[in-house]
């Protein structure tokens, strides 16, 4: 579904923000009956327009009191190489996110764990000890002002 027109897209921002909603409010703030939202909903499922949808955890209540942004760069620029560092990064329950990006690093990471002391374990024992890894740079993040992710 490569055509999303206005209607859907409604529905796409009302999901986003809302993903608990019933589908006959969701219908109702759409301007559409229950039917014709179901299956507009349906079809962008369908598609892979909606991919999933997931819970918002509270990191007070889990016990994350520590985030950081990592930008990671590789000492060798070969897919081999990447390749070898993503398998390590998908099976570490710290790295909430991964993104390969341009520029003078290879990877921005999302961390979140408990404390210092755990961001410095998983900096000590998973990143440090990744022949790939030739440099690390980390950004504790103080505060969230806007955080959209869900």
């Amino acid at each position: 579904m490569s055509n999303i027109d206005y209607i859907d897209d409604r529905i796409l921002r009302v999901l986003a923000a809302e993903g608990r909603i019933s589908n006959l409010a969701l219908a109702e703030r759409v301007g559409l009956s229950a039917s014709a939202c179901l299956r507009r909903v349906a079809a962008l499922e369908k598609s892979g327009v909606i991919r999933g949808y997931r819970a918002v955890l509270s990191p007070e209540k889990t016990g994350i009191g520590f985030v950081a942004y990592v930008t990671v760069g590789l000492g060798v620029h070969t897919k081999e190489s990447q390749l070898a560092f993503e398998r390590v990064i998908t099976r570490a329950p710290e790295v909430k996110e991964c993104h390969n990006i341009t520029g003078n690093v290879e990877y921005l990471l999302r961390i979140e764990v408990t404390d210092l002391a755990a961001y410095k374990e998983f900096h000590t024992e998973v990143l440090g000890t990744l022949p790939q890894v030739s440099a690390i740079t980390s950004y504790v993040v103080m505060g969230s002002p806007k955080d959209d992710r869900a």
